[in-house]
């Protein structure tokens, strides 16, 4: 069975065909069920199922995916982040830990600043 094409760009579909092959995720292994959003979007996410919930069997994972109003960008989101998630799970890094990284070394070094700013007279110079 073949990965079906979302509502997204065409590069966005290969990458996440390509990711899944990379991680060995295939789609028979993925339950998928849509379920209502809540949120933005007004009488739209109130009358439609456009929030998804997709499980890889496997390993269990869960992820929970209603961000967008749209239920096919929504299917890929979801598999998106349950990649992500199976990539952290097998001690890959993934963009998100890449990105927290990035973060506290930002802040290591405002942390630094303040410090020789603020700090005693001795660690001044």
């Amino acid at each position: 069975m073949s990965l079906p094409a979302f509502a997204v760009s065409e590069g966005k579909n290969r990458w996440l065909q390509e990711r899944m092959a990379a991680l060995e995720v295939r789609e028979e292994d993925l339950v998928e069920s849509f379920i209502r959003s809540s949120g933005k979007g007004g009488q739209h996410v109130n009358k439609t199922s456009s929030c998804v919930y997709l499980r890889h069997l496997p390993s269990g994972l869960e992820v929970k995916c209603g961000t967008d109003r749209s239920q096919s960008v929504n299917r890929f989101l979801a598999r998106r982040e349950l990649l992500e998630k199976i990539a952290h799970l097998r001690g890959e890094a993934t963009p998100r830990d890449k990105e927290m990284a990035a973060a506290a070394k930002r802040k290591a070094k405002k942390r630094k600043r303040a410090k020789l700013k603020y700090g005693t007279g001795e660690e001044k110079e």
